[in-house]
């Protein structure tokens, strides 16, 4: 008998957008109802996910084109690796829950900078899954900067300050634009409680089962 594929679910937003809070309940939500999950994120915790951390954390500044081409490895692997790729957890059953995935490449190295170089990359490699479903966290710049500040010291490069989070807000609406007739993208509120935004997201969710 054939294994019926899993679901793969990805989470986006900006920094600040609680997006990874919401990864997190939908994984122990899709569990609780006795599906197989892996909870994954990019970038990986892999060597090439270090390098492309580095990367945004300043330590070592990359162009757009450098960073663009590292998260495409770091993404390739994560699909392809016989130990923990995307694929193979898809293909065994189980659901894959992402905290991050090729949108973020096209709207922080894409848009205003290479973007069909970056696109064609991502969209058309053979070995890089397409999710089932995109959900992006929308929150206000001035919310999610006030999150970001709140108790930390140190900021990637695209958390520096509310007028960079607006600017990568404004281009995954450029993205998704792009993409509105090829992917399944669901845009969900986040300036509610974390209970209201999940309601939303199992709404999604409801929708593919």
């Amino acid at each position: 008998m054939e294994t019926k594929r899993g679901l793969f679910i990805v989470i986006e937003g900006v920094d600040g957008s609680g997006k990874s809070t919401q990864a997190d309940l939908l994984a122990n939500y899709l569990r609780s109802l006795g599906r197989k999950v892996h909870h994954t994120m990019e970038p990986t915790e892999s060597g090439l996910g270090g390098m492309v951390r580095d990367g945004l954390g300043g330590e070592h500044p990359r162009t757009s084109e450098e960073l663009a081409a590292m998260f495409l490895a770091d993404r390739v692997a994560h699909n392809v690796s016989p130990k923990s790729g995307i694929k193979q957890f898809l293909e065994s059953g189980t659901d894959v829950v992402c905290d991050r995935y090729y949108y973020s490449s096209l709207a922080y190295q894409g848009v205003d900078g290479p973007f069909d170089w970056v696109a064609d990359m991502n969209l058309k490699s053979p070995v890089i899954e397409k999710p089932d479903l995109c959900i992006f966290i929308d929150l206000d710049p001035k919310k999610c900067s006030e999150r970001i500040h709140s108790g930390r010291s140190h900021f990637e490069i695209f958390e520096e300050n509310e007028a960079m989070i607006a600017e990568t807000r404004r281009r995954y609406g450029k993205v998704f634009e792009f993409l509105k007739d090829r992917e399944n993208i669901a845009i969900i509120d986040g300036a509610r409680t974390i209970e209201e935004v999940f309601e939303d997201i199992k709404k999604e969710i409801e929708k593919l089962r």
